[in-house]
């Protein structure tokens, strides 16, 4: 018996309601820090925006977001947050200038750590990546779930990626975001609490792939750069550190985003980070960084090289799994 049009339409929505998996990615976050944390999420160009383009995550907290079919963006977790007496709302760290709990399409204030995700892109696959190119501000990882991920179609680069490391301690001198009440100088091996990229921090094309280090071929790692990468191998470096630093998916994977993954990254564990500016106590950390830091990149690094091997060992044992 032929099918009036409105019978066909309603056949096809139909379907289309029974393949949820097909037409969307569920992102799971976790917040492992001992401290609120408050996600902020951006759609890309040309994508449906999310139900949500931030909220506060308590500690120990876990909220879920679901993104439409093709959907692409970032997300991030902001710091040290508060309302001023006029309602204006501010994060010490990936503030997204909207003045508000909801991003509403702003971005993440660099230094802050990224994930950045295009679902069902080329050849069916999710493409997926943890940066610091725009520096760091807490540590993250990323894991993919469900069968899709399970499965032989989930294929050989759909992994863990993140870095499970605070940085901050010992980040070098010239890149350090000191905490509020600690001393304004760079050189002071006191309390920070994000790291900057070397673009950021210097503004140089070699360090920010523009201009005439516009590609791949001009643009190399720097020692800063290589700092990042020591510590977090998975995690983009650089603009061009695409070989070691995407991964990817079958589409209809979900993805499990956990903020301070390693229970010792709570930095702020005994401080009320309600408020903007409210300087973190000394907590325990992977690592610590007791001395003063070289303003140079390559002493600034080598200096440090010992500590981070713990760091970097127990980070490859956990994306291994």
């Amino acid at each position: 018996m032929a099918r009036s049009p409105a019978q066909v339409a309603l056949r096809l929505i139909t379907l289309l309601l029974l393949l949820p998996a097909a037409w969307s990615a569920t992102f799971t976050m976790t917040n492992n820090c001992g401290y609120t944390v408050w996600p902020g999420l951006l759609s890309g160009a040309g994508t449906a925006p999310l139900s949500t383009t931030g909220f506060a995550l308590a500690q120990g907290a876990s909220a879920t977001v679901t993104a439409p079919a093709s959907w692409s963006g970032r997300m991030w977790a902001r710091t040290l947050c508060a309302e001023d007496a006029a309602g204006k709302f501010t994060c010490a760290t990936g503030d997204c200038g909207s003045g508000a709990l909801q991003c509403n399409g702003g971005g993440a204030a660099p230094p802050a750590s990224l994930v950045e995700f295009t679902l069902d892109g080329s050849g069916g696959m999710d493409f997926f990546d943890v940066s610091l190119v725009d520096g760091y501000n807490l540590p993250m990882l990323v894991v993919p779930q469900g069968a899709a991920a399970a499965g032989s179609t989930g294929g050989p680069k759909c992994m863990a990626t993140g870095c499970l490391v605070d940085l901050n301690a010992a980040c070098p001198a010239a890149l350090k975001v000191a905490s509020a009440g600690a001393a304004s100088s760079a050189a002071v091996g006191g309390s920070a609490m994000a790291c900057r990229s070397a673009c950021e921090a210097f503004g140089s094309p070699e360090y920010c792939c523009s201009g005439a280090y516009g590609s791949p071929s001009t643009c190399r790692p720097s020692a800063y750069s290589q700092y990042f990468k020591s510590a977090c191998p998975r995690a983009y470096s650089y603009a061009y550190d695409d070989s070691t630093s995407t991964f990817t998916c079958a589409a209809g994977t979900n993805y499990a985003i956990t903020f301070c993954p390693s229970t010792t990254s709570g930095k702020y564990a005994d401080e009320n980070p309600q408020a903007a500016g409210v300087p973190p106590a000394n907590g325990t950390m992977v690592y610590r960084g007791g001395e003063q830091f070289s303003t140079g990149a390559g002493a600034s690094v080598a200096a440090h090289a010992s500590q981070l091997l713990l760091a970097v060992a127990v980070a490859a044992a956990v994306l291994l799994l």
